[in-house]
């Protein structure tokens, strides 16, 4: 049955409204009427406007829960009261032998083989004390201990390390150690990053900062608090093709903002959100040439998580390593937002430790008092550690520190794909994102171009630029005279049960819409193409009749 583009419960007024709302906060309103409409109908409430994919990496979880039976056994052999209570391991030899003997036991139980291929890869490729190996992991998993070091498990530092110059550097890549600070998930990493720049005057309030855009919505909202009141240059990615649609690329005008040496930071997302493409190398290497010839001290925090979703991606962390901090999350590719599992990695020389210790005499004595609680030299303290002292406003340094338990699943994800040597992981997942993609266009009835750069976990579909091309820009100005660029949104929900976010809360085209490929059955995106569609088709009928009065 047509819908009705003349009815809807949601006014005008108050689309207008809402749409200065962050769209997280729009998808509340939007989830309401999908559900009534949903009650109403034989429809489903379809909500793509979650990023949390609804698969699992189940491998890496079975070898955590193995491990932990053995780790358990370790506990009970130091001392067991009345099979309620354990002792915790201390014994500093023959644990490896012991976890050895388990293994063969256990030879068949899921995990059992990932365990045994990472225990070998990091006595094997990084000359690993066995025994000290195995105790990391034990007090890891059981969790009887406070961080040390604080800042990470020294052995699975080392795994995570390869595992991130692996997946962000590219194929190849020799560019150095990273300090790696594992944290609470992307969304930590933010916060810390933000508080440690402002806390070391590595920016002040009111500075100028650059945003690639379109970009996470926290990445715009955040320099607008009182606390930081930035000067906040947009970098669009308004790149269009012949066909006239966008390629979320760079062009090297918008990319020349960065030139300009009052710029302090630039945000990255990369892949970005929602376009959901990576950077092209020519992109790369334009804004490392800015970097080197135009504005040496710009400092780059980029946040590579949909990174894994590229083949052969390349981070700005392997191109300018010493001006970037990279921001990493475990969330989306291995399906685990709940285990709140990320990391900040920052290139053992770089530009951070320099400029703070560039700063005036006067603010180097307000940090060596604000850190002096922790050493007895703390002008040395490198700019890493500092955020994780900052993390727990210094005094509290001695708790910092990602949770044992999360730093040893994030180890076993990390090791995962490691020995993955085919990426049998990695094909299956993008494989998953690209079927959702090709569906969803199918259903739009709009032809989708290949490219090596699309990541595909989200979709931003921009709804005037379609306009603009299929019926023209008579047809354009009508939609934009009559209706507000949330419209859509409201219709779908309204009308078909469908949830989406509006791409212009992300900085992004006003008109365009973000679709989540990630969290939906597979089948569900045909059906969501489908009512876009048809709700843009009866925009255009509408259109057509008013022409004919």
């Amino acid at each position: 049955m047509a819908i009705d583009i003349s009815k809807i419960k949601t006014s005008r007024e108050v689309e207008k409204t809402l749409q200065t709302l962050s769209p997280f906060e729009i998808k509340n309103e939007l989830i309401r009427l999908a559900d009534e409409s949903a009650l109403k109908s034989t429809a489903i409430t379809l909500n793509a406007g979650r990023g949390n994919p609804n698969w699992i990496a189940t491998v890496p979880r079975e070898a955590f829960f193995l491990f932990g039976q053995f780790a358990l056994g370790e506990c009970r052999n130091v001392m067991e009261e009345q099979g309620i209570l354990a002792g915790i391991v201390q014994n500093k030899t023959g644990v490896a032998k012991r976890f050895e003997e388990f293994l063969s036991n256990h030879k068949d139980s899921p995990g059992a083989s990932l365990l045994e291929k990472t225990y070998h890869y990091g006595v094997d490729n990084h000359d690993f004390d066995a025994d000290a190996w195995i105790r990391e992991w034990i007090e890891a998993v059981i969790g009887f201990n406070y961080p040390v070091p604080d800042r990470m498990l020294s052995h699975i530092e080392i795994i995570v390390h390869d595992y991130l110059i692996q997946e962000m550097c590219g194929i190849g890549s020799n560019i150095g150690k990273f300090d790696i600070f594992a944290v609470e998930g992307g969304t930590a990493a933010m916060c810390y990053i933000f508080d440690s720049f402002m806390q070391n005057y590595l920016t002040q309030r009111g500075d100028k900062i650059a945003l690639l855009t379109p970009t996470f919505t926290p990445y715009i909202e955040i320099p607008e608090l009182e606390r930081y009141n930035f000067d906040v240059v947009h970098v669009q990615a308004s790149g269009v093709g012949e066909n006239g649609f966008h390629t979320w690329q760079y062009p090297d005008s918008e990319l020349d903002k960065l030139k300009d040496s009052e710029i302090k930071v630039a945000f990255v997302v990369n892949p970005s959100n929602p376009p959901s493409s990576a950077m092209s190398t020519k992109t790369l290497n334009y804004i490392a040439d800015i970097v080197k010839n135009h504005n040496p001290e710009l400092m780059i925090i980029t946040d590579d998580v949909y990174g894994t979703f590229i083949n052969n991606f390349r981070s700005l962390m392997s191109v300018i390593p010493e001006n970037t901090i990279n921001v990493y999350s475990f969330s989306k590719y291995f399906g685990c937002t709940g285990w709140r599992l990320g990391t900040i990695a920052i290139h053992e020389n770089n530009i951070f430790d320099k400029k703070i210790a560039a700063l005036s005499d006067d603010r180097k004595k307000e940090l060596h008092d604000r850190y002096a609680t922790l050493t007895l030299e703390p002008e040395k303290i490198k700019f890493i550690d500092r955020l994780v002292a900052d993390s727990r406003q210094v005094a509290l340094n001695h708790t910092a520190g990602l949770s044992l338990p999360q730093q040893f699943q994030m180890m076993l994800f990390s090791a995962f794909c490691l020995l993955d040597t085919q990426d049998v992981y990695k094909t299956l997942t993008q494989s998953i994102i690209q079927k959702r993609l090709k569906l969803l266009w199918e259903g739009l009835e709009v032809p989708i171009t290949e490219d090596p750069m699309r990541a595909g976990y989200y979709s931003e579909i921009d709804i005037m630029v379609a306009a603009e091309h299929f019926y023209g820009n008579e047809f354009a100005d009508w939609m934009k005279k009559n209706f507000e660029p949330v419209d859509v949104l409201f219709r779908l929900a309204e009308k078909t049960a469908i949830v989406l976010l509006n791409g212009g809360g992300f900085a992004g085209p006003e008109w365009s819409i973000r679709v989540s490929l990630a969290n939906l059955p597979t089948d569900s995106y045909l059906i969501l193409g489908k009512n876009v569609r048809k709700v843009i088709m009866e925009y255009v009928t509408s259109w057509e009749n008013s022409k004919k009065q």
